[in-house]
């Protein structure tokens, strides 16, 4: 359920049986001719369609994080790391005041994984609070089945094409793209990232049939919700 479909006493009644939340994290840059938003789109969706059978609240998506290397495509939004730590931290004091002791913190953008091991230090400096922090896309059952489908996935590419995720009138080639080096384009200033990486896709095709997609999709909420119900020590 949605914490925006939440009042604070519904919040403080849930708390009186349950202390389990999510937190998604996402980010806001150039993906292609996907939505600019993909990343937190499918952080947020992920979290509410894994919780929603449990019961347990979604708070809404961390939209901004790491993303420096796209700044020169409109529309990105890149933090400093310290910046996104601290935000992300200060959430984390915020829930744990509240009551909440056990958190996911379910993650769609590479870029934002420093994170994880800030969650660690901060959930280690507590002892009373635990979190596990989740980046869906990569999780081993999610990824077997991303390459079983096809194994050139990549940033942008189709394993991000879902109806959720697609922009209208967009037209994306129908061929696949060759797969671009991101270990030697990652050293690069954002302005020669642009130049040689184009529309901003690391390769592969753009887009595959909805049956693809959605049976990616649902072994990914399978695999997210399992970290709610399994144990958390």
């Amino acid at each position: 359920m949605r914490i925006a479909d939440m009042n604070w006493m519904q919040v403080e009644a849930y708390l009186g049986r349950d202390d389990r939340a999510v937190l998604p994290i996402g980010s806001t840059e150039q993906h292609a001719y996907l939505s600019l938003a993909t990343d937190s789109i499918l952080a947020e969706r992920m979290g509410l369609e894994a919780a929603e059978p449990l019961g347990v609240p979604v708070f809404p998506v961390l939209a901004y994080g790491i993303t420096p290397h796209f700044r020169d495509y409109p529309g990105t939004v890149s933090l400093q790391l310290e910046t996104f730590l601290s935000v992300v931290r200060d959430a984390l004091d915020s829930l744990d005041h509240a009551g909440f002791r056990r958190i996911l913190v379910v993650n769609g953008h590479g870029g934002n994984a420093p994170a994880e091991s800030a969650c660690a230090a901060w959930a280690a400096a507590r002892g009373s609070c635990r979190v596990k922090f989740h980046n869906w896309w990569r999780a081993p059952r999610t990824w077997e089945k991303v390459t079983s489908i096809d194994r050139a996935a990549s940033h942008a590419s189709w394993m991000e094409s879902f109806a959720w995720t697609r922009v209208a009138a967009a037209s994306p080639p129908a061929v696949a793209k060759a797969m671009v080096d991101w270990g030697r384009m990652s050293s690069l200033d954002p302005t020669a990232i642009r130049r040689e990486l184009g529309d901003g896709s690391f390769g592969g095709l753009y887009q595959r049939p909805d049956s693809d997609m959605n049976a990616l999709w649902a072994v990914a909420v399978e695999e997210t919700r399992a970290l709610l119900q399994h144990p958390w020590d």
